[in-house]
């Protein structure tokens, strides 16, 4: 494959030798011993039969979700925004597609940037555990390589899937490295520390570089990781996504040039930070070459978390929490603001997420008052819910002035564990309870396949024909079976 992209890639001088690592001036190992080798020699050796049919079912699953969020979030004010600037400031290269705009072509590494925001722009994308967002980092990032291979060459079905799989497993092994990254972030956001790495070596493989070049892939694209948690809930959190999946990309596009980095960039080096700058706790272990035994990827022992509405991922625990509640209320009456005297949220202590006024739709995304609300009002949160309309209703506004929050000794930042508890008290003393300790949707208990497609057919449908729709279901449903991905690129606008 990577003769292929030579006369696609604009050729990059590389300068080899000129600049010595900061770590070669300390003992180390040989290479071969290094974790960063290990990481090296297993994206350049891993192959598609290490694919399991679970793990296959459930990838498919993550590229259609992705799929869907990524072309509803083509209709947000911050992807037009992302994507008019793109076409302003940067020189036209139409090679790759973009979501929902069948006239719109970008150079790869920008179609991967603006894909990505879509992707996040509602914070309707998966959620694994470690806590961070995995496909949305990798998925953009692989079509546009796809799309800038010639037409007569494209990966086949199941290469794609295989460059996915590695873009979600090596995420989830870096974060494995930290306990600190078990829990709610907060520091950096995760998809832009291990997201781009992800996209880094997902394109690596991709590009069959060998292991020399994948692990300087990886190197290059810890250069180009990282982003505040203070972004949060801001217009600007979707470009992490974006900036996680370009520079993935852009970073495996140098190694496959020569430009060369750290050998021993996810070693624990002492007085010289690599990857363990992001994570105060890392401590890395080298990755198992693949043999004919095989290889078990993450995703066979833990499955995705999928979202039903658009928001952060603890929303949903106080969502279904609420809503068994307002069931409760419905069953005695009317659901009624003038009824509730006080509402009190047990959850997670985490400041991000704590809310109680939010301003806008994404702080509303991330506000564990605003959802419970929603739910208790409505008995669901749906992606209406975070309207103007929606936000500014005077029964919505009362409600969150009587919200009171407790943190919990037992109730952890960490979506493996924590829960949503809510105890509302009635004007006549009456105290109704709710508590949601696993959410439909999470790994622990998975959307049906009945559901994910309905939530795709939702998110598809804003912006695709319904024969698009259909024919997308069908085509990410054989894509191992496929000779090539041209019908799935052919299908995204």
């Amino acid at each position: 494959m990577m003769s292929t992209l030579k006369n696609t890639i604009r050729p990059v001088w590389a300068v080899r030798g000129l600049h010595r690592s900061a770590v070669e001036v300390l003992e180390r190992p040989a290479p071969e011993d290094t974790v960063t080798a290990s990481y090296g020699k297993f994206l350049s050796k891993v192959k598609p039969q290490h694919l399991s049919p679970v793990v296959l079912h459930r990838s498919k699953r993550m590229v259609l979700d992705s799929i869907g969020v990524g072309l509803i979030g083509s209709t947000t004010d911050v992807f037009e925004l992302v994507l008019q600037h793109c076409q302003h400031m940067y020189a036209p290269d139409p090679i790759s597609s973009v979501y929902g705009r069948g006239g719109t072509r970008l150079s790869p590494t920008l179609a991967a940037f603006v894909n990505g925001v879509a992707t996040h722009s509602m914070d309707f994308d998966d959620t694994w555990h470690p806590a961070t967002h995995p496909s949305g980092a990798v998925l953009p990032a692989v079509l546009a390589l796809s799309d800038m291979m010639p037409a007569n060459s494209k990966p086949s079905g199941l290469d794609f899937l295989l460059a996915f799989n590695i873009g979600i497993e090596i995420q989830g092994r870096l974060m494995r490295f930290s306990n600190e990254a078990h829990n709610i972030p907060k520091r950096f956001h995760p998809p832009t520390v291990v997201g781009t790495m992800g996209s880094a070596a997902a394109c690596a493989r991709f590009l069959s570089l060998d292991e020399s070049q994948c692990g300087h892939a990886l190197a290059i694209a810890a250069s180009l990781s990282g982003a505040p948690m203070a972004n949060a809930a801001t217009q600007s959190k979707p470009l992490h996504i974006g900036n996680a999946s370009r520079l993935g990309l852009e970073a495996a596009l140098l190694a496959s040039q020569g430009l060369e980095a750290s050998p021993l960039i996810l070693d624990a080096v002492a007085g010289v930070a690599g990857f363990n700058a992001f994570y105060e706790d890392y401590v890395p272990q080298p990755i198992a070459s693949p043999d004919a035994d095989g290889h078990v990827f993450l995703l066979e022992e833990q499955d995705m978390g999928f979202k039903r509405f658009p928001a952060h991922l603890g929303m949903h625990w106080v969502a279904d929490a609420a809503a068994s509640v307002h069931n409760l209320l419905v069953r005695v009456g009317t659901v009624s603001q003038a009824k509730v005297q006080r509402i009190l949220l047990r959850v997670p202590k985490s400041k991000y997420i704590n809310r109680p006024f939010p301003e806008s739709e994404h702080e509303a995304r991330h506000s564990f008052q605003f959802n419970a609300c929603s739910a208790l009002l409505d008995g669901e949160v749906t992606a209406q819910s975070f309207s103007p309309a929606a936000m500014r209703r005077p029964d919505l506004l009362a409600l969150l002035s009587r919200v009171h929050v407790e943190h919990p000794e037992d109730n952890p930042a960490n979506f493996n564990s924590m829960y949503g508890e809510i105890q509302v008290t009635l004007v006549g003393g009456e105290v109704l309870r709710g508590r949601c300790d696993t959410f439909y949707g999470h790994w622990r208990n998975p959307l049906t396949n009945d559901s994910l497609r309905k939530k795709f057919r939702n998110n598809a449908g804003a912006v695709l024909p319904s024969e698009k729709v259909e024919a997308l279901i069908d085509v990410v449903e054989e894509m191992d079976k496929r000779e090539d991905c041209s019908a799935l690129l052919s299908h995204l606008h």
